[in-house]
């Protein structure tokens, strides 16, 4: 058994891949926001991927943590050299392990800002990444306006405040790099919304137009900000995966992270200061980003909220137990075919029939073992920028809406708090405490939940969607999850 770090690397069994570049001579290139499962998975990997080949090594990543939670990853990071086991999954049994090399250096804001901030100042830092979450961008769901009243946000407004927030760090590097004649780095956003880069842009230079007119105006002239897409199923890491990671392959590793085999990722060639060669590795580069993300936004992961609420309440905890259910199979092919598919723009070289089915396999991966619990978790941030579009388009359209605005029943049923076996749910959600409160009142006035006009804007106007919603919502409550998909059929 070995303690993963970089005085370990050579000893470790060589069924496990290891960097083959010395890391010793790994500069940063790149400093990243959020580093968790998705992005060590993800842009990590694509990165040690160019590494390894002989390239890119001028692009590390220096890792920023700026939440109360972020601190213990630095811990870790620091305790492994910022090395970690990333572990393929296939849905055969086949297990596909490879430490990754490619994050060279954590800084955690909150234990000294300045670090972070001449970091992101210097002239090294050609890319600062974000995989912040949907709810992490600080806008308004129905108006896409900045939300001024955060308090982190007041504070870091106020004169002279040592910023707290991504918007306040990088806004002040952008400052120091504008004051010292340093190029300005590229904002890549690697998050799961619509247009990510142009949303990016539009909340970065709301905040810093705030802190400064003119350096609003300066970001919104010089920065750029690229739309990107990205794919890869990566369920949060348990006690069992580390445990696993150590019987399996001798390794003691605080944090690995676990991963299904398929991993997409398409990125607009915008960039400052130049850029690693990621399509040497797999990544599109492409000029327009949009259509490839309204299929991933609208098949994958609004199909991942037709499936989790529905297969929560009728007893399900995994993602694969669900996809080995031909009822709920049927539901999901529905909802992707009638609903979700007719919204998307042309794909020019994408079978979308052959997408659709490679979905269903990806969900069902019985390794992954992908819990609903994470599906289920801030809804309020994937509903209303994964579904509603779609139900808006398709009411516009005169499209079919059945299946979506059971879906939308199926989370007000499930903010009630209690499955049909009469377990409580724990709701995890930015708004949990609210929409717990008015999901109570779902038996007595069924329109509770939709009058919600921060999430869902003007669709309890709209007949035809209420019309579908309430007739879900009163089935699930008088027959339950199973009956209900029975019956949308």
């Amino acid at each position: 058994m070995h303690k993963l770090n970089a005085s370990t690397l050579h000893q470790l069994d060589t069924a496990v891949a290891v960097p083959s570049y010395d890391r010793s001579k790994v500069g940063v290139g790149i400093a990243h926001f959020g580093v968790g499962g998705f992005h060590r998975a993800h842009q990590a990997m694509y990165l040690d991927r160019l590494m390894n080949d002989g390239k890119a090594l001028d692009w590390g990543i220096c890792g920023v943590g700026v939440m109360p939670a972020d601190q213990r990853m630095k811990t870790v990071m620091d305790a492994q050299n910022g090395l970690y086991t990333l572990v393929v999954k296939h849905p055969d049994g086949r297990y596909e392990p490879r430490v990754i090399g490619s994050i060279v250096e954590y800084l955690y804001a909150p234990d000294d800002v300045e670090a972070v901030l001449e970091k992101m100042a210097s002239p090294e830092i050609r890319i600062v990444s974000l995989t912040i979450t949907e709810g992490g961008y600080n806008f308004h769901h129905v108006s896409g306006e900045f939300n001024f009243d955060n308090a982190d946000v007041k504070h870091d407004l106020a004169e002279g405040a040592a910023p707290k927030t991504s918007f306040g760090l990088v806004t002040e590097a952008l400052a120091r790099r504008k004051a010292r004649g340093i190029t300005p780095f590229t904002v890549m956003s690697c998050d799961n919304i619509q247009g990510n880069g142009d949303v990016a842009k539009a909340t970065f230079t709301a905040y810093a137009r705030r802190k400064s007119a003119e350096l609003g105006e300066w970001i919104a002239e010089h920065v750029k900000f690229p739309n990107s897409m990205v794919d890869r199923i990566t369920p949060v890491t348990t006690d069992a995966d580390r445990d696993e990671v150590r019987q399996r392959f001798g390794i003691d590793d605080a944090w690995p992270v676990v991963c299904e085999p398929f991993t997409q990722w398409v990125l607009e060639d915008h960039f400052n200061e130049g850029r690693p060669a990621f399509e040497d590795v797999g990544v599109q580069i492409v000029d327009e980003v949009m259509p490839y993300e309204l299929m991933k936004l609208r098949l994958l992961n609004a199909s991942h909220q037709a499936l989790t609420y529905f297969g929560y309440l009728a007893g399900y905890r995994y993602a694969h137990d669900v996809c080995q259910d031909p009822l709920f199979v049927d539901f999901l092919l529905g909802y992707m075919v009638e609903e979700g598919s007719p919204t998307l723009s042309p794909l020019p070289g994408v079978d979308l029939d052959l997408y659709r089915k490679t979905l269903i396999e990806r969900f069902a991966n019985p390794q992954i073992r992908d819990t609903l619990a994470r599906l289920c978790a801030e809804s309020s941030d994937r509903i209303p920028k994964w579904l509603v579009p779609v139900i808006r388009h398709q009411l516009a359209h005169n499209g079919e809406i059945k299946r979506s605005a059971a879906v939308v029943a199926s989370w007000a049923r499930y903010d009630e708090g209690v499955d049909e076996q009469g377990e409580p749910i724990e709701i995890v959600d930015r708004l949990k405490d609210q929409l717990h409160a008015i999901a109570q009142n779902n038996r007595r006035h069924p329109l509770a939940f939709i009058e919600n006009r921060e999430l869902f804007g003007d669709l309890v106007e709209q007949p035809r969607f209420v019309a579908a919603y309430t007739w879900a919502l009163d089935s699930l409550h008088r027959v339950g999850a199973r009956a209900t998909l029975e019956a949308l059929r």
